[in-house]
């Protein structure tokens, strides 16, 4: 089936309260901005465990979710480049789930590929470690992680045919592709929308199958 494009508010009407939202971007770049925005307008977003590498910016991307309140826990790598997200967690207001980034990425990637988790030897012996399970392969000490998956997972793109498959700008690519196969809903937010074909099938970084709902980007940075 292709992809519907629909307005903002009608594709965030798929998040609801408590649920897993994966949210793509790395700091701003990336991050769907317009669908952030919509969140923000929908009153049942609430108590949200966000997975993303980071809560954006002091009040812009999901830094604006934040101090609305509206996120309850916060799954993620790089958190300190938003001083908000150090206080509310210090407040007690925001639970934070610490991960590697490299860790990150392959929790997402491999609840997209169906997976039930991985061991990796990183973070063996640090305070990440704890309460983790470990175990020895081949001499070298590793430690598991589940796989991470989402309610809904927004992400943004640069162009997006009809169908819904996906073109990635340059470094906006990072997270966002994995995050497409990891959520149970998928919205993609896109510069441009175009014909069918006027995508070259060799640039598609995300197949249509993946996408549930087209939103072309209002906010950009």
């Amino acid at each position: 089936m292709p992809a519907r494009i629909v307005r903002p508010g009608e594709a965030v009407a798929a998040v609801r309260r408590g649920h897993t939202v994966m949210v793509g971007g790395f700091g701003l770049v990336g991050a769907p901005l317009t669908l952030i925005e919509a969140l923000l307008a929908d009153d049942e977003a609430r108590e949200l465990t966000v997975i993303s590498n980071n809560l954006g910016e002091p009040g812009k991307g999901l830094g604006a979710l934040l101090l609305a309140g509206r996120v309850r826990k916060a799954v993620g790598s790089f958190f300190t480049s938003n001083p908000d997200v150090i206080a509310a967690h210090e407040r007690g207001d925001l639970e934070v789930e610490l991960l590697p980034q490299g860790t990150l990425s392959e929790s997402i990637r491999s609840g997209g590929a169906g997976l039930g988790g991985f061991y990796t030897p990183t973070a063996v012996g640090t305070r990440l470690a704890e309460g983790r399970e470990e175990r020895e392969i081949d001499g070298r000490r590793y430690l598991f992680y589940p796989s991470l998956r989402a309610d809904v997972a927004l992400v943004r793109a640069r162009t997006a045919d009809e169908l819904g498959n996906l073109v990635y700008d340059k470094t906006a690519r990072n997270f966002n592709p994995d995050m497409a196969t990891a959520g149970a809903v998928v919205v993609a937010e896109v510069d441009e929308i175009v014909g069918v074909g006027g995508i070259a099938p060799e640039q598609v970084a995300t197949p249509h199958l993946y996408v549930d709902y087209l939103v072309q980007a209002e906010v950009t940075l």
